[in-house]
């Protein structure tokens, strides 16, 4: 199999289970089982930390072989291609929301009997279980996307959300880009993606989280409408779909040059 299909298919993978993961406010809203909800979070994201485990070798291999053939500006168009795989992974979560709300609803209810995760996700591939299942799948209804509205919710936090996705897009394949164009010195190039990346972190939890809680706290306690905490997730999910969509594609080469110059940086700090 060639190996960029092997890493679009693992980055459409974890964007689709991060998408997934968005979902569990709205379930944890439902239940009343936020700290259950936000280990559900935890334990969904194991499957990302799968893929990106799987994936590095391959990104790391093709980028050795593009310093090896002389043709690093190779990598922009194959690049891009993993980035409109992360596009096409969101999007099918995002289409998918539905059915992971009422999964993680009926997930949460049922993990109050059984008491443990590997014996819920056993359970899951019970015929009868698995049946169950494929039973409540749903798609998004005119219904379901209907009273979106933003009115009374701070929306600064969501054009936020967009770019941190965007960023996190796009942060390790700027920076082994930038390795590629500095060959000597890729190992400083890669991580250096701190850099682009912290960014994104230090936005995510100190404008993103935060207010995504309070606005579900709020509506647990009653002070909001569940509509406002659908029309959070619906957004948030959007920021997804819409920043790898563009501005991660426009970003990816602004931040492999940003990294490039920093690396250059730190190499004439060793009189190189």
């Amino acid at each position: 199999m060639n190996p960029l299909l092997i890493i679009c298919i693992l980055t459409g993978i974890i964007h689709f289970t991060e998408t997934a993961a968005s979902s569990l406010r709205l379930a944890g809203l439902r239940t009343k089982q936020i700290a259950t909800s936000l280990s559900f979070v935890n334990a969904t994201l194991l499957i990302t930390r799968t893929s990106n485990m799987l994936q590095a070798p391959f990104l790391g291999g093709m980028v050795d072989q593009a310093i090896l053939t002389g043709n690093p500006q190779g990598l922009i168009d194959s690049f891009r291609l993993v980035i409109l795989a992360a596009f096409i992974g969101n999007l099918c979560g995002a289409i998918c929301t539905p059915f992971f709300v009422a999964l993680f609803t009926k997930a949460i209810f049922r993990f109050e009997k059984v008491g443990s995760v590997p014996r819920l996700i056993a359970a899951a591939f019970k015929p009868r279980n698995s049946l169950a299942i494929l039973r409540i799948f749903r798609l998004p209804t005119r219904e379901s996307l209907s009273n979106l509205s933003l009115k009374g919710m701070p929306q600064g936090f969501l054009w936020t959300n967009l770019v941190v996705v965007s960023i996190y897009a796009i942060g390790v394949l700027s920076s082994l880009f930038a390795g590629a164009l500095v060959p000597e010195f890729r190992i400083t190039a890669t991580q250096l993606s701190a850099i682009v990346n912290g960014i994104a972190t230090i936005l995510l939890v100190t404008l993103v989280d935060p207010t995504c809680a309070y606005i579900t706290d709020q509506a647990i306690r009653g002070k909001r409408p569940e509509a406002d905490v659908r029309a959070m997730v619906f957004y948030i999910i959007m920021g997804r779909v819409f920043g790898t969509l563009i501005l991660s594609q426009l970003l990816f080469l602004p931040a492999a040059q940003y990294i490039q110059t920093a690396t250059l940086w730190v190499k004439g700090m060793f009189g190189q």
